[in-house]
Order: structure tokens, then sequence, then C-alpha cells
């Protein structure tokens, strides 16, 4: 069944690998021992860094100011009803950019004083009590609530 020319492929290909040729000794197995402790010191020690890092940042952050509009300015905004042959329509809101809703006969709508932008009430309650812009052209309405604060002061 086996020839003599296969059973020397075999032979050849088993003393190849030989066991006694992966034996780590002396100066590679210490070297071997020495990086891996460097990597894991390393390691470690930048771990360590960035817990440091965070806490102190934690600890010493300004507090952040609050983002949104007061709650008082943005009951101030007037509210209108939409009708749509009104000036509303003419400037080319005839529907709500936060919610993509058209808005209907009746609607309340609230109109942004610096942009004229029109919004649900509802949704733009919502958004200026997060963030303190319009949000379809971004103009800031902090300036406004400044006057307005100034205005209440006096």
């Amino acid at each position: 069944m086996s020839t003599p020319d296969s059973s020397g492929l075999f032979h050849g290909h088993y003393t190849v690998l030989d066991d006694r040729e992966f034996q780590v000794r002396g100066r590679t197995l210490f070297f071997v021992v020495i990086v891996v402790t460097v990597v894991l010191l390393v390691t470690v020690f930048l771990l360590y860094a960035r817990w440091v890092c965070r806490t102190n940042h934690a600890r010493h952050a300004p507090p952040q100011k609050p983002c949104g509009l007061d709650a008082a300015l943005i009951l101030g905004l007037p509210i209108v009803l939409y009708q749509s042959s009104g000036d509303l329509e003419s400037a080319g809101s005839g529907e709500c950019c936060i919610c993509l809703g058209v808005f209907e006969n009746g609607d309340k709508v609230k109109v942004l004083p610096e942009c004229r932008h029109c919004y649900h009430s509802d949704c733009v309650d919502t958004w200026l009590s997060a963030k303190s812009s319009c949000p379809l052209c971004r103009t800031s309405l902090r300036s406004n609530s400044d006057e307005v604060t100034q205005v209440v002061v006096q």
C-alpha cells in the first residue's frame, strides 16, 4: 500500500517539528519577562493618569450656565392663532420645522421676536427650554432676553 518514496516524505516533515527547537532558555525568558512587566506598568500608569485627570476636571470645572431661556421669558412670547390667509403664511411659515407638522387654522403659534419665524407653541417651548436660539435660523434670543430682563427690573 505505501511506497518507499511516500514514507520518506513523511519522515522528512516529522523531524522538522522537533519540540527541542521551541524551548525558551536563559536570556530570552528574562527579556520576555522584562518586556511584559514594562508593558503592564505603562498600562497601569496610563489608566491611573486618565482617572486622575477625569476626577480633577470634574472638581475644577466651572458650573455651566443653563443653555435654554428662562421659563418666564418663554411664557412671555406672543401666541397668535394661525390663519391661512394671514401674515404668517405670507412669511413662508406654513409648517413647524420642529415637529414638521403643517399649521392648521386655529393652531396656537408662537412668533419669535428676532426673526419672526413661527412654531407650534408646545414645540417651541420645549426647544427654548433647552436652547436659546431659533430652531430654523439659529438667531440667538439671549440678547432679547437681556433687554426684557432690564425692562422688568426697572
